[in-house]
């Protein structure tokens, strides 16, 4: 008896494989990016001030790059800072608590593989997008808003 062996992928993966290919890209798309011509340490230091000028609470700044030299790593440099103000996020978790795991807000700052440095965060339509949250939402656009505005002063 000779077994044949399979080397084609089986159907039933192809769709799978394809979703993945496709939200993968579609992420990508989901993802809002400005360019500065400063270092991620001077755009993240003007981010981090306006925030806290703003009256938002910064909760974290992390430094990807320390992060992955004290695991003996390199890696460009990546600041990502986590911040938020309760008068806008509470209205989304009142609307649906599981709002809470795209809550504080994000905004990354990092320098490509060509020494670009960007401004990037993710599209709050998107971000809310399979919850129970209003986009129409005073608070929504207020959340929106500020993203955007802390993007831009952050690229300067």
């Amino acid at each position: 008896v000779t077994q044949r062996k399979e080397t084609a992928m089986p159907i039933r993966t192809i769709p799978a494989a394809l979703a993945l290919t496709l939200a993968a890209g579609a992420a990508a798309a989901d993802i809002e990016r400005m360019r500065t011509s400063d270092d991620v340490e001077t755009a993240m230091n003007r981010l981090e001030s306006a925030v806290i000028e703003s009256g938002a609470t910064v909760f974290a700044r992390v430094d990807h790059e320390a992060g992955a030299e004290r695991a003996g790593l390199t890696l460009a440099p990546a600041e990502l800072l986590i911040f938020g103000n309760p008068a806008l996020g509470t209205p989304a978790m009142q609307a649906d608590p599981l709002a809470g795991l795209h809550l504080p807000l994000k905004i990354l700052i990092y320098e490509d593989g060509e020494g670009q440095t960007w401004v990037a965060y993710e599209e709050v339509e998107e971000t809310f997008d399979d919850l129970d949250v209003d986009d129409d939402a005073d608070y929504f656009e207020a959340i929106e808003a500020a993203l955007e505005r802390f993007a831009e002063v952050a690229a300067d």
